[in-house]
């Protein structure tokens, strides 16, 4: 057992998860701001994009860069320095660090070793949106990203799409139609999706809708600024023969069920073998045929 408290004195530094605004800079507030001033260190996914807030509040602190392409790298040197008594904040571009942000690693690193996390609240896109989705707030299920693969897409959505809370996705403008195509694929027509877009900025707007209507909104508009996607819970009966994978099901069979609930072959096979545990490459023989 580990037990935190957060702001007792001690020799170790404290690792602080600092919330920067989603659009609108009158979002950061004091307390973020004060924190980015008295730390020591700033670990910044992009340092270029985070010396413009801190020049617009007139924060001096230093800053390094910390990102999913150099994080195994500089992960140790942060550590060492909050062992040696440094107070580092961590910020993503924006948002909440962590929350389909680089962090995590640090946090979870920090954590192992005994280090204080502290956690500053302020500005996060998906709760900004539920509340305002008009949809069913809680419980919801908050996803991120969904994977950029069409095929690979289908199979979340298949896992989704009995799931009874609101989910929350990210999305960016350029997916956000074949995304909506594939929801319509998998949970059909008539489910209700609400997109909030550009939150917090001059053009924010909320599209609520069914996954029909938001369909022909995406295939007939020009689609700009960053998603957020929610898509209320499943409200029918979920039979046990609707499970992805039917264990007394041969792997041919399974892999035919699976395609017949719209997966191409390969993701077929792929999942499959993610879900018994077996290599791809046998189920790939096994499904076609092939003798070793």
């Amino acid at each position: 057992m580990q037990q935190q408290k957060s702001f007792e004195q001690g020799e170790t530094g404290t690792l602080f998860l600092v919330p920067t605004p989603i659009g609108n800079l009158q979002d950061m507030t004091p307390r973020a701001i004060e924190t980015l001033k008295q730390v020591d260190l700033i670990a910044a996914e992009d340092t270029r994009h985070t010396q413009q807030l801190l020049n617009h509040f007139d924060i001096k602190t230093k800053q390094t860069s910390f990102h999913e392409h150099n994080w195994q790298n500089k992960l140790q040197s942060i550590i060492i320095d909050l062992q040696n008594g440094k107070n580092i904040a961590q910020v993503s571009d924006a948002g909440m660090p962590s929350i389909s942000d680089p962090g995590k690693e640090l946090v979870s690193a920090a954590v192992e070793v005994g280090l204080t996390v502290v956690p500053i609240p302020g500005a996060t896109a998906g709760i900004t949106a539920l509340i305002a989705s008009g949809l069913v707030p809680q419980p919801f299920y908050f996803y991120g990203f969904l994977q950029r693969k069409s095929s690979d897409q289908i199979a979340e959505l298949q896992q989704l799409s009995t799931i009874r809370d609101t989910i929350i996705f990210y999305e960016s403008p350029h997916r956000i139609k074949k995304t909506l195509e594939n929801i319509q694929k998998i949970m059909g027509e008539e489910r209700r999706v609400v997109l909030a877009r550009e939150l917090t900025k001059r053009y924010e707007e909320f599209l609520r809708g069914t996954t029909k209507e938001l369909v022909e909104w995406a295939q007939n508009n020009e689609i700009r600024g960053e998603f957020v996607m929610m898509i209320a819970g499943y409200q029918g009966v979920v039979e046990k023969e609707e499970a992805l994978d039917d264990r007394n099901l041969s792997v041919q069979e399974a892999v035919n069920n699976l395609i017949n609930r719209g997966l191409k072959p390969n993701a077929a096979i792929k999942q499959i073998a993610k879900l018994r545990g077996l290599d791809r490459q046998s189920v790939y023989s096994d499904y076609h045929g092939i003798d070793d």
